[in-house]
């Protein structure tokens, strides 16, 4: 009886450790899992933030030219990057698209600008695709 009763206290023991083993693997995983969506999120504000600076840029041009630019340009700050374009979509009304990418995370901008003699009017800004 003895034999039997050692052979069950090292079965149980190794059950035992197998579930500790399976619940600090899932308690890692799930971990790791939310530093990525952290992580994520913290890119998705960061590209958005890029993103508006992209069409702030394209607006200023178009203020310091009384409305005529049109072209591309791009922001460089703290090391982050985007990209504007301003196009003349006929008359008084200009569009400006932007595009920032932090990470792995893609934001775009996506402006529509009124101009009159004396003042431009954003009259739609939304992130788009």
């Amino acid at each position: 009886m003895n034999g039997q009763s050692g052979y069950i206290a090292v079965l149980a023991t190794l059950i035992i450790g197998a579930v500790s083993l399976g619940i600090t693997l899932s308690v890692l995983t799930l971990g790791t899992a939310t530093q990525q969506n952290t992580l994520a999120t913290q890119w998705g504000a960061q590209a958005r933030a890029m993103a508006d600076a992209c069409a702030e840029e394209g607006l200023q041009q178009l203020q310091e030219t009384a409305g005529a630019y049109t072209g591309t340009g791009n922001v460089t700050l703290s090391g982050q990057a985007c990209s504007y374009t301003v196009t003349n979509t006929g008359g008084s009304t200009r569009t400006i698209s932007t595009s920032a990418t932090i990470g792995n995370v893609v934001r775009k901008m996506l402006v529509y600008v009124t101009i009159t003699a004396s003042s431009i009017s954003v009259t739609s800004w939304q992130e788009v695709g």
